[in-house]
């Protein structure tokens, strides 16, 4: 026990140094602090103050999930945060030393890459082992899916191999270059890490902080969905719900609550929680978003509530006082499920899957089974109950990508102290800038413009 707390404050101390300018090339040999036992290496993973928080904020701070007044516009805390607002081409990620998005997603993928080391290193085998194995593969997977919705442009077939990617680390040896990736081998390492850890991992684990096989087979799911393979999607997906398909009936809830959801509720496949921001926690909300639930759809009164100035304020946070979570849980398993359905021209199976869904979330007796006419008519009705349902749980930007991606062409606009900004569909933008500090220390090129 005390090596391992003598490890992890040493690992600690390693990462901390990472908020200086010398981040990616931070000088370290592992061979000098490596775990002697499997305890060790899953007491690093179970670092969940490094692993389970500060997901990338950037994508929903970017989005039209929310909206800011000029009060709350001026109030925020770094130049940086108004630039990346207004969707600015340059200078939007905070001083790495007051930790942004870049550094805390590498500095977790760092901990992923240690703990694989030191697996092969010590030659580790066994049921242990390989749990501990596959939730590095899959934790380091999550972060590389995050970053990409970031920093990468939306997944397009044709032009995956050569749109600019992420720099993928995969040894903890912090001399070895970073070099940017293209877009298909960034999606190419999550799927393999993804596709490795889910037989290792268990179906279930004894903490909702592990990763599952339930959760891998989750964020594979994701994945495939931002790709566009709607065939794959719908199969991880089944294969997630076949471990847990429960849904919170929200005729249990208390609307009065200050956070009616519970935290690590059954929904939950893995408690992860966004970057805490103050104009997410609570969130405002626009008033066109508010008034597309019923007076008897029980979101309603679940996710938000009015101040005094009549302003709709979200409190369906899945992690309470932490804010949005960002993991896979059981109801975006529904809506995937639903949604890929459709895109495969299975409407009754899609609609049942939304069905299935919804009728948890109304009123007891009130809720009339969904129906469609033709395919178009079910994806816009799953569309508009995605962005109902997953409102402020960090997946509205890499929608907006997909989306726009396809043709829906939609155009993002506000107003901040009487300028107006716009960002039109696929606009380069939408991959976000990396830090410049970051780009002058390694070379890589940044996101065109």
């Amino acid at each position: 026990m005390r090596k391992t707390k003598i490890l992890l404050i040493s690992l600690s101390l390693i990462l901390i140094s990472f908020g200086c300018s010398d981040f990616l090339d931070e000088k370290s040999d592992l061979k000098l602090a490596t775990p002697d036992r499997l305890e060790d290496n899953q007491m690093l993973l179970n670092n969940y103050g490094f692993l389970n928080v500060e997901f990338a904020s950037s994508g929903e701070t970017s989005s039209d999930d929310y909206y800011l007044t000029d009060a709350d516009y001026d109030g925020l805390s770094f130049e940086e945060s108004k630039r990346l607002y207004t969707w600015m081409p340059d200078i939007v990620a905070p001083p790495i030393e007051s930790g942004n998005d870049w550094s805390t997603c590498y500095r977790s993928i760092y901990i992923c890459n240690a703990v694989l080391f030191n697996m092969q290193d010590k030659n580790f085998t066994g049921e242990q082992a390989d749990n501990i194995r596959g939730q590095a593969l899959a934790l380091r997977a999550f972060r590389y899916l995050d970053a990409a919705q970031i920093w990468c442009k939306a997944y397009n077939p044709q032009t995956a191999g050569t749109d600019l990617g992420l720099p993928l680390r995969l040894d903890p040896d912090m001399n070895i270059p970073s070099v940017r990736s293209t877009v298909k081998q960034t999606y190419d390492q999550i799927i393999s890490d993804l596709q490795t850890a889910i037989p290792l991992l268990l179906p279930k684990q004894i903490s909702g902080m592990r990763i599952s096989r339930a959760a891998a087979y989750g964020l594979l799911a994701r994945t495939y969905l931002f790709m566009g393979d709607y065939d794959n999607a719908l199969y991880n997906t089944q294969q997630a719900l076949s471990i847990n398909n429960d849904l919170m009936d929200f005729n249990t809830l208390n609307p009065n609550a200050d956070y009616p959801i519970e935290e690590m509720n059954k929904e939950v496949l893995l408690w992860t929680a966004l970057t805490y921001e103050s104009h997410l926690m609570p969130a405002k909300i626009p008033d066109h978003i508010y008034q597309m639930y019923d007076s008897n759809d029980l979101r309603k009164t679940m996710f938000f509530n009015k101040n005094a100035d009549n302003e709709v304020l979200f409190k369906g946070y899945y992690n309470n006082v932490n804010g949005p979570l960002v993991s896979v849980a059981t109801d975006e398993l529904y809506l995937m499920a639903a949604e890929c359905n459709v895109r495969l021209n299975k409407v009754l199976e899609g609609m049942g899957y939304l069905n299935n869904l919804l009728a948890k979330r109304w009123k007891t007796g009130t809720y009339v089974l969904i129906t469609a006419g033709s395919q178009t008519d079910a994806l816009n009705i799953i569309l508009k109950e995605r962005r109902k349902e997953l409102l402020i749980r960090g997946l509205r930007w890499s929608d907006l990508k997909r989306y726009n991606r396809d043709g829906a062409n939609i155009t993002l606009t506000r107003t901040v102290n009487g300028q107006t900004y716009t960002l039109p569909p696929n606009d380069l933008r939408y991959a976000i800038a990396i830090p410049e500090d970051i780009i002058t220390l390694t070379g890589m090129p940044q996101n065109p413009r």
